[in-house]
């Protein structure tokens, strides 16, 4: 179950506001160490030219990645924004928007793929 950080009074209601979980950092910062070591084992003595990731590994890996900073940046946005409809039902079309709007790096993604590939 997730915990909540601070709780914050502000017009006769209480706020809770969700803090990341360290178990987040440290997924995160294993792929970044992970990805480095491979692509640093990869281009350390390498003579020939050949890419560290083929073409069609670095196209997932593009998007995977950008899927999940749009998944992260969605967990905040999302719970702020059932929140703000919580309290306010006109708040409903604002939340949807910035909800959905780091979806926007992920469709950004997809077509980079399709037109390098």
């Amino acid at each position: 179950m997730k915990q909540f950080g601070k709780f914050y009074d502000y017009g006769g209601a209480t706020y809770a506001c969700s803090k990341p979980e360290p178990e987040d950092y440290k997924i995160m910062s294993a792929l970044a160490t992970t990805l480095s070591v491979v692509l640093a084992n990869a281009t350390e003595g390498a003579v020939s030219a050949a890419p560290a990731i083929p073409a069609t590994a670095a196209a997932a890996l593009a998007v995977g990645l950008a899927a999940l900073g749009a998944g992260y940046a969605e967990r905040g946005i999302g719970s702020a924004a059932v929140g703000a409809t919580a309290e306010d039902g006109d708040m409903f079309g604002r939340g949807l928007i910035l909800t959905v709007l780091p979806e926007t790096l992920v469709i950004l993604a997809l077509v980079v793929v399709f037109l390098t590939l």
